[in-house]
């Protein structure tokens, strides 16, 4: 399976093979590692995935932990032992958002008519309605699960692919679920927090549930199928843009009142994720409205 990687990138991965911090009972074994290997140089998943699993894999034990007791202290609370590393990623990703990405969405929210922005929007949400309802059911909320798959037939018929929220006037309200939500329900601890080339602020957790969602993807090119490929192409295309145009005003906002924006984005993503995972634990006390935008401002690609 790893035929193609040098033995020194396998020793140099095969460390922290035993429980990691604020991962419970998880434990990382060699085995899931050469798997993430293996979906890493797989030419079926796109470059950015690989990239960030590369990148997940080899940011172990990057930075020393402060001797300072109060220095250690806010080490821990951060639970970002590859600090270092991570900002060096996060300047790389903010370069790639101020040149590119946020000048295309800046255009596009300023110049494309509202109504068209609106059916982008709803479009792309219902294309993730499938792996929505997956996690629903994985996390033992079926009442839920059964009404994003309603939403999913509804708007895709009556609502034209999903262009029109018709079932938002059904009360057939939306909200969102994703596999790193899944693990935390089940008790799997965030791990220490991670910047991710091109995905911007995750944790292990997360960044394994963003592959398990890369290949479960209905819409994914793992599958083979060539006519859903390109629908998921189109939707990651799409809903990046819909995601970083919709929060403009918030990390424009976080940014101007930020000392440390690296850290700011840090706190903001770690504890959204936090109550997302409240949220699956207790899904009575979820809201009737879809999330706020994410902080985030490259992660919308990502199913």
């Amino acid at each position: 399976m790893l035929d193609h990687f040098p033995r020194e990138l396998l020793v140099g991965l095969s460390g922290p093979l035993g429980p990691m911090p604020g991962l419970g009972n998880a434990f990382i074994s060699l085995r899931l590692l050469q798997t993430c290997l293996a979906w890493a140089q797989s030419s079926q998943l796109t470059p950015r995935v690989a990239a960030a699993f590369l990148s997940l894999l080899t940011m172990s034990g990057c930075a020393d932990v402060p001797s300072d007791p109060q220095e250690r202290a806010a080490f821990d609370r951060a639970n970002d032992p590859a600090e270092p590393t991570n900002r060096a990623i996060f300047e790389a990703n903010q370069f790639a958002d101020r040149n590119l990405v946020r000048p295309v969405a800046t255009a596009y929210k300023d110049y494309v008519p509202d109504r068209v922005q609106r059916g982008i929007h709803n479009f792309v949400g219902n294309l993730r309605e499938p792996q929505v309802a997956l996690n629903d059911a994985l996390q033992g909320n079926l009442g839920r699960a059964g009404n994003t798959t309603l939403r999913f037939g509804v708007n895709t018929t009556a609502g034209v692919g999903g262009v029109f929220d018709v079932a938002a006037g059904w009360e057939l309200s939306q909200h969102q679920a994703d596999f790193g939500q899944t693990l935390g329900v089940w008790g799997v601890g965030p791990g220490p927090f991670v910047e991710l080339p091109l995905l911007g602020p995750s944790n292990v957790r997360d960044a394994v549930g963003s592959a398990v969602g890369v290949v479960a993807d209905p819409f994914s090119s793992v599958l083979g199928v060539a006519s859903l490929a390109t629908i998921g192409q189109v939707r990651s295309g799409l809903g990046l843009l819909d995601g970083r145009a919709s929060a403009l005003d918030v990390t424009d906002q976080l940014e101007a009142q930020s000392l440390d924006y690296y850290a700011t984005l840090r706190s903001v993503s770690s504890q959204r994720r936090a109550n997302l995972v409240a949220e699956g634990n207790n899904p009575a006390s979820r809201t009737t409205s879809p999330p706020g935008p994410d902080p985030n401002p490259l992660a919308p690609a990502l199913p």
